[in-house]
């Protein structure tokens, strides 16, 4: 289907060669970042390096993980539990996974991305205000209660807040990969190597804030 167009498309059009070369990259590259994801695999399952599939039954396909956070205490911290590839390798090839986010009274999760996946959120207890912002930066933001649903674009910048001042707050998050990746931009920022000059003009402010703003991100003695 492809060839097909790039062929209709050069007989519509008085291109050189070089330019025909160019085209026919961008036309067959397009279909492959449209539907890039997770790679499809052509088995049933990924059986990890080292591991007789022979032996494998349905042992390898429970995560248990998840079991102490149900007669666990409300949290005193934000807390994430994860159930992606690297805790559960059942998962790889299966373009998956899940989080458990555990918010106390106040806390915040600090904008972050995922840059394989969207993320689906389902709050399961209490009130979260939500947001996140488009490639225009627009701000869309949203107060949900128990039972609502929220989908964080793929890439896009979001956050989630406890705005209740007593009580916690449970949500479940599904992924459409196996590994989603997380990107934290406070922690980015200001717990890496960029220099603090370059940092200073790109906030706009001087390099002792950005100082201050780094040492809050320093490792605890």
């Amino acid at each position: 289907m492809a060839a097909l167009f790039v062929s209709r498309f050069f007989s519509a059009m008085a291109l050189t060669v070089k330019q025909r070369f160019f085209l026919a990259i961008l036309v067959l590259a397009f279909p492959l970042s449209a539907i890039s994801g997770d790679p499809d695999i052509i088995s049933d399952f990924v059986v990890p390096i080292g591991v007789n599939a022979t032996v494998l039954d349905g042992n390898f396909f429970t995560y248990t993980g998840m079991r102490p956070l149900i007669n666990s205490d409300p949290p005193t911290n934000f807390t994430v539990t994860k159930a992606t590839m690297a805790e559960f390798p059942a998962l790889n090839g299966q373009s998956v996974s899940y989080a458990v986010l555990e918010y106390p009274a106040g806390s915040v999760n600090p904008p972050d991305t995922h840059p394989r996946a969207a993320e689906l959120l389902f709050l399961t207890y209490g009130i979260l205000e939500v947001g996140f912002v488009d490639t225009t930066n627009k701000l869309f933001t949203q107060r949900l209660q128990a039972a609502d649903i929220f989908v964080f674009p793929k890439g896009l910048v979001h956050y989630q807040f406890n705005c209740a001042e007593n009580d916690f707050a449970v949500a479940v998050s599904a992924f459409g990969s196996a590994a989603a990746g997380t990107v934290s931009v406070p922690s980015t920022v200001f717990a890496t190597s960029i220099d603090d000059e370059i940092l200073a003009k790109s906030f706009k402010t001087d390099v002792q804030t950005i100082q201050k703003l780094k040492a809050g991100f320093a490792p605890k003695a």
